[in-house]
């Protein structure tokens, strides 16, 4: 079987939902059996391809054509999203059986904080930039619908796959995984999101409410983040390196690191229409002296794990869904930095925000084109190939 929910006794074995796949491998369903392999990993697309648009409209610098053409790739997002709705609706439909069986494997559950963070990148991208297609208020509409739904799933995704891991997982000593962050970050993700929203609010008791309540989403974001952080790093310094497919999740770490700065940014941009002016100029000096450390450890994190990705290229890794994870995180970082570039007028800032959308732009182009490729070739949607024997460290 592709997923293993024998999960009591050892590491849990490489994302099975992200490993290159085996053409024509059985199904295993009876209907669409194409679907039965569409894990909750999918929506990782729509986060990447959505943050796309968001964070070159958010850059501090003026790029003629550049909000055009993120128009038109977050009218691409809005379609991913839809179809992968769809698919992962007829996985549910069709192969209940699998879809339990990610449920209860730890290394698929986390990826069910991607459906609450693909709702809520759409539903953002769909009020910066969505709004010069709809109109302000179709914007408004489908960003309170998708934040309204993003929100509430992160939310449980946050309980739910935590409690699973403890009573349900029980993964062994020493076997953290980047991916433990996905469900996560998503309240983070509410968190900067909700920003948005916060002028469109009647102000007074509703608007404060919203601003305290990103703030409570950007406490339990981050505090989780710090007890998992050094799991993962532990992880890596006592077992050696992460399997070769699953060596890109490392730039995961980069989203609650890139997605915090942003939304302290964000949420001070939206507090002094919200509380009183103490507190407003408070929230504006908190995203300075919060956001200046976490944005240099993230340029330290994007080293370590950039050397880890080259490392992992030499020795062959191979395409795989986890390259989705250069784009998301990546942009978290984007927004991050202009956030902080708009809030200190520094120059630096401004240029680190622009070489990392280059980099997010090449690296979402390369997945894109390789995950259409797959799925039209039929290998990202057939059965996992079974994982390679683990070896020990040798350098």
């Amino acid at each position: 079987m592709a997923i293993f929910p024998q999960t009591r006794t050892a590491e849990p074995l490489p994302v099975i939902a992200l490993l290159p796949r085996r053409a024509g491998a059985q199904g295993g369903g009876r209907r669409l059996p194409s679907l039965r392999h569409i894990g909750p990993n999918w929506y990782a697309s729509v986060m990447g391809t959505a943050i796309v648009a968001s964070a070159g409209v958010a850059l501090p610098v003026d790029v003629p054509g550049l909000r055009a053409a993120c128009t038109v790739v977050w009218a691409l997002s809005a379609v991913l999203l839809v179809a992968v709705l769809a698919a992962r609706a007829g996985h549910w439909l069709h192969h209940r059986d699998q879809a339990r069986a990610h449920l209860l494997d730890p290394a698929v559950a986390p990826f069910y904080g991607c459906l609450a963070m693909a709702l809520l990148a759409v539903g953002g991208a769909t009020l910066t930039v969505g709004v010069d297609v709809v109109g302000v208020r179709a914007a408004l509409a489908v960003d309170v619908v998708l934040f309204v739904a993003g929100t509430a799933i992160g939310l449980v995704a946050a309980v739910v796959v935590p409690y699973l891991m403890v009573v349900r997982h029980r993964p062994a000593p020493g076997t953290a995984s980047p991916v433990w962050l996905l469900p996560l970050v998503a309240p983070m993700v509410s968190a900067s999101q909700g920003a948005l929203l916060m002028p469109h609010v009647a102000a007074g008791q509703a608007r404060e409410a919203l601003l305290l309540a990103c703030y409570a989403m950007f406490g339990l974001s981050l505090l989780a983040t710090l007890v998992v952080l050094p799991l993962v790093f532990a992880r890596l310094v006592h077992q050696g390196p992460l399997p070769l497919a699953l060596t890109p999740t490392l730039f995961l770490v980069l989203g609650p690191l890139g997605q915090s700065t942003t939304a302290v940014n964000q949420l001070a941009d939206a507090a002094p229409g919200a509380v009183a002016g103490p507190y407003a100029s408070a929230f504006g000096a908190f995203a300075v002296l919060y956001g200046v450390p976490v944005m240099g450890f993230a340029l330290l994190w994007l080293a370590l794990a950039g050397a880890m990705v080259i490392r992992a290229t030499r020795d062959g890794m191979g395409f795989a869904m986890t390259w989705w994870a250069f784009t998301f995180p990546v942009g978290t970082c984007v927004t991050g930095a202009a956030g902080l570039a708009r809030h200190t007028g520094l120059d630096a800032l401004t240029w680190l925000a622009v070489a990392l959308y280059a980099f997010l732009v090449v690296a979402w182009a390369v997945a894109g084109t390789r995950t259409v490729r797959g799925v039209v070739s039929g290998s990202l949607t057939a059965a996992p190939a079974p994982p390679a024997a683990a070896t020990a460290r040798t350098r």
